[in-house]
């Protein structure tokens, strides 16, 4: 498919001011959820293949949900269309659905591949939902067993250690470093754990009232991708929702300054939006996007050359396809590699702190015993 990197221009299109959004004004509630959405966009895109009309296609699909807040965003998407207005129209007026699938939806309508453009939605979202999906699958062990981890600790240090300090007082014999430590830290749990809770809570905080600061996304982004192994997952992640993001909107015939600017609202992660600033520049100045893409970091060099090979045969949607694919695989890859890797390092984890414990708690019992049997 051809990229013309100029103003996309249809017979029907609006004047320039309709196509400028306030992305930074959007208000999103939860009706509609990321399964609920997959779900709206194949229906609907199956629909209008068969040769449904829209609003009878709405109207059907209005009748196979079961929520209440749901069926009545539908109808009222229906009854707006039914009105006069476009389905772009009445999508950004329902505060129900992003700039990226709205001006998506737009150009669908203005290019009449509609069904083709929310089979892409449909897919964008399937796969945003998998990879939600295998990260929580695959790390929900690892919390479990940290968190009954830390529920064994401050059972130990509570109960178990106080009980052995009350029998080494009544000897008053002199106990080992590692026992006088264990039951040190005994002494101070409760004070250490509320500390402990006190901290998360702070943190938490300070996370919800400072996530919308550029400073603060900047230090914690760049603090993130530091992390080994985690870093470039998370990096990984990033890259493929912006190569998603990239074909969903240049297969719907979007121009690709406008493709850049609604993948940088749509990813919602610092470096590469920051980056998607500059690129943008760049490219107005007359770079091409491998070129612009080459002076960021966050881009792997793979990511590049491909891009440039793209650019060179003008084939930037069908390479976008390809590198999304690869990405999920290799995150798929990953994260199942993170559940390998995570399981026995938590068991090591906990049989060091749980035998240090006993091992400090026992060795003064030997040495009582052997004192009362000579």
């Amino acid at each position: 498919m051809s990229l013309d990197l100029s103003t996309y221009k249809t017979e029907n299109q609006k004047p320039k001011k309709e196509f400028q959004f306030n992305l930074d004004n959007i208000q999103f509630s939860k009706t509609f959820s990321d399964k609920e959405k997959e779900i709206f966009y194949r229906e609907l895109g199956m629909l209008l293949k068969s040769g449904v009309d829209f609003k009878k296609a709405l109207e059907i699909v209005s009748q196979q949900v079961t929520k209440k807040k749901e069926r009545e965003l539908i109808l009222t998407l229906k009854d707006k269309i039914v009105h006069g207005k476009s389905i772009y129209e009445s999508m950004k007026e329902s505060n129900q659905f992003s700039p990226y699938e709205y001006y998506s939806v737009q150009i669908g309508e203005e290019t009449r591949k509609l069904e083709e453009v929310l089979f892409e939605l449909q897919k964008y979202f399937n796969r945003k939902i998998q990879m939600r999906r295998q990260i929580v699958s695959v790390l929900t062990y690892p919390a479990i067993v940290m968190l009954v981890t830390v529920l064994v600790l401050y059972f130990m240090l509570n109960k178990v250690v106080p009980m052995f300090s009350s029998v080494f007082r009544q000897f008053g014999s002199e106990l080992p470093k590692s026992t006088q430590y264990i039951i040190k830290l005994s002494n101070h749990s409760g004070t250490i754990f509320g500390v402990f809770i006190l901290i998360l809570i702070g943190l938490f905080t300070m996370h919800y009232f400072l996530k919308t600061k550029d400073s603060y996304r900047k230090f914690t982004s760049s603090l993130v991708l530091k992390i080994p192994y985690f870093g470039k997952l998370i990096r990984k992640i990033y890259i493929s929702r912006f190569c998603q993001s990239m074909n969903l909107l240049i297969t719907s015939r979007t121009t690709l300054l406008t493709s850049l600017g609604l993948t940088s609202k749509m990813i919602g992660f610092y470096p590469i939006e920051k980056s998607i600033e500059q690129i943008k520049e760049d490219i107005t100045r007359g770079s091409s996007l491998h070129e612009s893409l080459r002076k960021h970091s966050i881009y792997e060099n793979k990511l590049v050359s491909m891009v440039e090979v793209a650019e060179q045969i003008n084939q930037l949607d069908t390479m976008f396809e390809r590198l999304t694919e690869q990405y999920n695989e290799e995150i798929n890859h990953q994260t199942k590699m993170i559940g390998v890797i995570l399981e026995p390092m938590i068991i090591i984890v906990i049989g060091v702190i749980v035998g240090i414990i006993m091992v400090s708690m026992y060795a003064p019992m030997f040495d009582l015993s052997k004192i009362i049997n000579h």
